[in-house]
């Protein structure tokens, strides 16, 4: 018999919130590879065109907001330079910073990728919409739940 404290955990709506984020990285890699960047470099430059106001664009700043190592950062603005999508350069104020910058060319491609992008989420986004809500409805009956074992709900793989 199930313990009546146990919370109801909605799977359904959660495969379906994945799989609408998943339809909607699909299609935002296929555009940003007809473009002609990979994924990465399109979520950079929307990283740099994007930030919050009163942040510079440096590799550190990219290095957060994509969720990868300084060193990865660093690497992927490089590449953009090569493109001639970023521009590079030292801040003036502190040298060890590498501040970046859209060129011309990389604002144009960014314009184009985000009106493809609006225009799918116009089409695409009640979906992506319903199925959060759906998602997170119950959210709040989960938070601080633990797993049986008395861990925190995890999506990691331990491997030993």
């Amino acid at each position: 018999m199930k313990d009546s404290t146990e919370r109801k955990i909605p799977y359904r709506a959660l495969a379906e919130l994945r799989y609408e984020i998943r339809r909607f990285l699909n299609f935002s890699a296929q555009a940003a590879r007809a473009a002609g960047v990979e994924p990465q470099q399109h979520q950079a430059l929307l990283a740099i065109k994007g930030l919050p106001p009163g942040r510079e664009a440096t590799v550190g700043f990219l290095a957060e907001r994509l969720q990868v190592r300084p060193h990865t950062a660093l690497e992927l603005a490089c590449r953009l330079e090569r493109k001639k999508l970023v521009h590079r350069s030292r801040d003036n104020a502190d040298r060890r910073q590498v501040l970046l910058r859209l060129t011309p060319r990389g604002e144009r491609l960014l314009r184009n990728l985000s009106e493809s992008h609006r225009a799918e989420l116009a089409s695409a986004g009640s979906k992506l919409l319903r199925a959060l809500e759906t998602g997170t409805k119950s959210a709040g009956d989960l938070r601080g739940s633990n797993t049986p074992s008395g861990r925190k709900h995890s999506m990691r793989c331990d491997r030993t």
